[in-house]
């Protein structure tokens, strides 16, 4: 598989401004789209459904990407501001032959960026980026101009309400106090109305977006919020979003945050228990704690490991038959409801299993126990290929076999120039001295930033 020149682990994303994340570059992404869509032999006529976040910089994106569609004859279905998962369920539901979601996620409002989804609403697979590269290269190299574009609408926002109302029984959260973190993003406009129409009684705080104060101190990249907004007003449970409500970050009654892969293994048990995970199977990446696999296996079922992004545990859930997953960073996917990660979502199952078992978050976080992991993010100058690096291969082993069961991982970034490294240990020293070893090993062989 060749390398990908503009995407990353989720999407193009960038400086809004760069060569690569501007009005231009959109207008030619539009324009590839169209061309991959004649190219692939879709039915015609072509139409591409595309939302976005609250990043004042969107509706320049939008705009261009409509007119890159236009230029190549295919039109565009303005989805207004909605979280990503309401994005992608609305690519059928409006007949779109793709989507797209104009958003940078968890990054600050000078980034944005865009998500590219079939009109199955699936993440595309690592070839098709690749061609649809190709096709935007070509697009730039021809300087194809911008047209006139006839934008059609969709209230994406309000299908997604209404589908996620209609998860729990009625008045299931009355008498209930929550905690909301909405980021200052687009969650913003689904996960009040959806958790109030529940009767929930909410606290909220990032919820009043001005297009510049996206995660600007909120949401899942700043709990600390959530955190004392839990213990303030006596919440059952603290809920976190990022800018486009794909993942979610929670909290317990104590005030105190839970775990990513804490909360797929309450979930993943409680699926397991009533005979409803797929095949006893959990899906989780690289990055998931080693202590998931020990819970989920005590209690018959096993874990199945993918690469980093939210689409890889799609992918494997689509090619063998599983229906739950999710990463440690709280990209959380029922693929019997959804395809793509959904913070609200996630949310709604676990106070669902709140309501079913009586229990308090504090005590069903109590399902696994966390081995000890440390991460350290390095930024360098350049990334260099791993395998061009004289004896890295075996230094890397050697620090993991000092772990004794533990294991090692070190990769790099799929959006930033940084080099990523994990150590996990059944006691916190031996994770601790593994990662400075590591960190050695990285100042040896490459140039920090």
């Amino acid at each position: 598989m060749s390398k990908r020149k503009y995407f990353g682990t989720d999407g193009i994303r960038g400086e809004f401004g760069s060569p690569t994340m501007c009005p231009d570059f959109a207008r030619a992404v539009g324009a590839a789209l169209a061309r991959h869509m004649r190219a692939s032999g879709l039915k015609a006529p072509y139409s591409v459904l595309i939302g976005r976040d609250t990043r004042g910089n969107g509706p320049s994106l939008v705009q261009a990407l409509a007119e890159g569609l236009a230029a190549e004859g295919a039109s565009c279905i303005d989805a207004g501001i909605a979280p990503t998962p309401a994005i992608a369920l609305a690519i059928p539901a409006a007949k779109a032959t793709m989507g797209v979601a104009v958003t940078a996620s968890h990054n600050p409002a000078c980034d944005n960026g865009i998500k590219l989804f079939s009109g199955q609403a699936l993440k595309l697979p690592d070839e098709v980026e690749l061609a649809i590269e190709a096709h935007i290269d070509a697009v730039l190299a021809e300087a194809v101009p911008a047209k006139s574009a006839k934008i059609a609408s969709f209230d994406a926002a309000a299908l997604y309400r209404a589908k996620m109302g209609a998860l729990l029984p009625t008045n299931a959260l009355k008498g209930w106090k929550i905690a909301l973190d909405t980021a200052h993003g687009a969650a913003t406009f689904t996960s009040p109305a959806v958790l109030a129409s529940y009767g929930a009684e909410l606290s909220c705080v990032g919820d009043k977006p001005d297009g510049y104060n996206i995660n600007d101190n909120v949401g899942s990249e700043h709990p600390a919020v959530l955190r004392e907004l839990v213990r303030n007003s006596g919440a059952a449970l603290g809920i976190a979003n990022d800018g486009d409500a794909d993942r979610v970050i929670l909290c317990d009654e104590k005030g105190e945050l839970l775990d990513g892969d804490e909360v797929l293994a309450l979930v993943g048990l409680h699926l397991l228990a009533k005979g409803k995970l797929a095949k006893n199977t959990l899906v989780a990446t690289i990055m998931s704690n080693l202590g998931l696999d020990e819970a989920i296996a005590a209690a018959g079922g096993r874990v199945e490991r993918v690469n980093v992004g939210d689409r890889y545990i799609l992918e494997s859930m689509l090619a063998d038959g599983y229906n739950f997953g999710g990463e440690a960073s709280g990209h959380i996917i029922f693929k019997d409801i959804s395809t793509t990660g959904d913070g609200l979502l996630a949310a709604l199952q676990v106070l669902d299993i709140m309501f079913e078992t009586g229990k308090p978050l504090s005590e069903l976080r109590k399902a696994m126990q966390l081995w000890p992991q440390m991460k350290k993010n390095l930024r360098l100058r350049e990334k260099v290929p791993f395998d061009s690096i004289t004896g890295w291969a075996e230094s890397v082993a050697d620090i993991e076999r000092s772990l004794k069961g533990g294991r090692v991982l070190v990769r790099y970034s799929g959006t930033e120039p940084k080099i990523r490294l994990l150590t996990e240990a059944r006691d916190a020293a031996s994770a601790t001295a593994a990662l400075k070893a590591l960190e050695e090993l990285v100042a040896r062989h490459m140039v920090l930033a």
